[in-house]
């Protein structure tokens, strides 16, 4: 019956991903004008998720100078996954936008993985409990994952290529809450380095390729729309910060 259940909240969660849906009978024109939003968005929901979340909680687990050397290892993998998708898959101007796509779904994807061990963790211990997290999970997963369908558009994909992608990484959660029950307990001293591994993966993207194109405004009026929707990204992730 545990398993059941599992199954129908990381579903449900994973269907968060969809979201995108609502945004396939406007007009790309207007679209466009919400990306740069989007992506200040996506930023701060991934500095806020990194640093007030997910190492706070890896460090919980691991001594934090071990936290801090795989935050390290992290950059530096994601900096040689970049180079290659670059070389391999992206010949044109667009290529920086390109690779952020991509990276932003090996991260989410990782996320989302968490969330589903959360959820089948919290069902171990007892139904209410269950519910609870996943609750705390929609409601985190709901900007985040309208931060990453943004994030999607914006490095080229088309809206229905973004919303597929997107619901794919969802499903990690699925993966994750099955996992969680199969291997119970013994997932426990893997966690906290997944949860280093993530927030070192938000914080490159969230530096490296999301927050450089929020220098590229030129107005004023600009430049403090972006910066308040930067702020409200951070503290959308402080609002629920369900525990792994």
């Amino acid at each position: 019956m545990i398993l059941i259940w599992v199954l129908v909240a990381t579903f449900v969660v994973s269907a968060i991903g969809l979201i995108g849906v609502f945004t396939l009978s406007v007009s790309h024109h207007k679209l466009s004008r919400w990306l740069d939003v989007l992506v200040a968005l996506a930023a701060g929901v991934m500095l806020g998720s990194a640093l007030l979340h997910l190492l706070p909680e890896a460090a919980e687990g691991l001594a934090v100078e071990v936290v801090f050397q795989i935050v390290l290892v992290t950059i530096l993998v994601f900096v040689g996954i970049e180079k290659v998708l670059k070389w391999h898959h992206c010949h044109d101007i667009d290529c920086e936008k390109h690779t952020t796509g991509y990276m932003n779904l090996i991260g989410d994807g990782i996320h989302n993985f968490l969330d589903g061990l959360l959820i089948a963790g919290a069902f171990l211990g007892g139904f209410e409990l269950g519910v609870l997290a996943t609750l705390a999970v929609i409601i985190h997963e709901i900007p985040q994952e309208i931060s990453d369908f943004g994030v999607l558009v914006y490095s080229g994909m088309t809206r229905q290529k973004a919303l597929f992608f997107n619901f794919l990484s969802a499903l990690m959660a699925v993966l994750g809450g099955v996992i969680g029950l199969v291997l119970g307990s013994q997932m426990a001293g893997g966690i906290p380095i997944l949860l280093a591994v993530a927030g070192g993966s938000f914080l490159y993207i969230s530096v490296s390729d999301l927050m450089p194109e929020l220098r590229e405004v030129r107005t004023t009026n600009e430049v403090v729309r972006r910066l308040v929707v930067l702020l409200i990204g951070v503290w959308l992730t402080t609002l629920s910060v369900p525990h792994v």
